[in-house]
């Protein structure tokens, strides 16, 4: 139960941030994904299962928010967090190469669907444009803020883990 309420505050703050302060310091409309960032770390350091749950539950609360059809963002989410925690027999918490490399392949995933779902669909076909002006700025940003958030949420992680082996309860 402390893990659940400790990752939905943790998604709820990012998710806070992400909308508010991180929009006042956008860089030519740019913000970065910082649902992103905690989804893709939570996947690779839980795993699969948990991954996708607090995919479906961060893409709710975004659909939730700005969403134009509920389940687009939950969708996207729970692929992303599913992904990336195929890779967790990969996961050492001293590297911070494969948390990079996936964090900005869950990016470029995440703008390639909104792309295709959003826009292609609607005869938008300037995918070169939205590389260049939307899916690269971001990607950079991202990577920028991941570096100071992602030391945040592995050190979250380990303490639920720690509390998690003293009581001997399992999540999920």
């Amino acid at each position: 139960m402390k893990r659940k309420i400790t990752v939905f505050i943790v998604i709820f703050l990012c998710f806070l941030l992400q909308t508010t302060l991180f929009q006042a310091l956008a860089l030519a409309s740019i913000a970065p994904n910082l649902l992103i960032i905690a989804v893709s770390s939570f996947g690779f350091m839980r795993g699969r299962k948990e991954g996708m749950y607090l995919g479906f539950l961060t893409g709710l609360v975004f659909d939730a928010f700005y969403g134009t059809v509920l389940g687009f963002y939950s969708l996207v989410f729970m692929y992303v967090g599913y992904c990336n925690g195929m890779f967790r027999k990969f996961f050492f918490p001293d590297d911070i190469k494969l948390p990079m490399l996936l964090i900005s392949a869950s990016d470029i995933m995440y703008n390639t669907a909104v792309y295709v779902l959003k826009f292609l669909f609607r005869g938008q076909f300037h995918f070169g444009y939205y590389l260049l002006h939307v899916i690269i700025p971001e990607l950079v940003y991202t990577l920028l803020v991941m570096i100071a958030l992602y030391p945040v949420l592995l050190k979250v992680n380990q303490k639920l883990e720690a509390s998690e082996r003293k009581s001997g309860v399992k999540f999920v």
